[in-house]
């Protein structure tokens, strides 16, 4: 049985681009506090998600001086500590799956109020930002010749 402070110490997992591309070969990242050791981060996935952990690596971030447009001078972002987990191959942690969500297109044609098809297009449905819409050119009304 894990202690609370463990609980308490394994904070979200970190989904990006190349987070997400590491999944595919078993390799998981969470955010952790700084001061949990690998065994620990190891014993609590394990024990959490129900796989078997292979490795632990751990990168320390450091924390960052940005600037911003509209302002003088500089603030500052604070830096964490990464955990990043291999299980055993086949293993997956659901979390991570739920994210990964393939792209889904639909085909929708355009009519006047008569009814006439004036275009067909493709909605592409997008995680990150609105419906994208592609116009499909080349759509013949009734009597058109080319």
């Amino acid at each position: 049985m894990l202690n609370s402070y463990v609980r308490a110490t394994v904070l979200k997992p970190v989904i990006n681009e190349k987070s997400m591309k590491l999944t595919e070969n078993g390799v998981y990242t969470f955010k952790v506090d700084r001061k949990v050791n690998k065994f620990q981060i190891g014993q609590y996935v394990a024990q959490k998600f129900g796989v078997t952990v292979e490795a632990v690596r751990v990168i320390n971030l450091p924390t960052k001086n940005k600037t911003q447009r509209n302002k003088r001078g500089t603030y500052e972002v604070a830096g964490f500590r990464k955990a990043v987990v291999t299980v055993k191959k086949g293993q997956k942690i659901a979390i991570f799956e739920q994210a990964v969500a393939p792209e889904e297109t639909q085909d929708v044609e355009v009519r006047t109020a008569e009814g006439e098809v004036v275009a067909k297009t493709k909605e592409k449905k997008s995680l990150l930002r609105g419906t994208k819409v592609k116009v499909e050119k080349g759509v013949k009304k009734e009597g058109e010749t080319n």
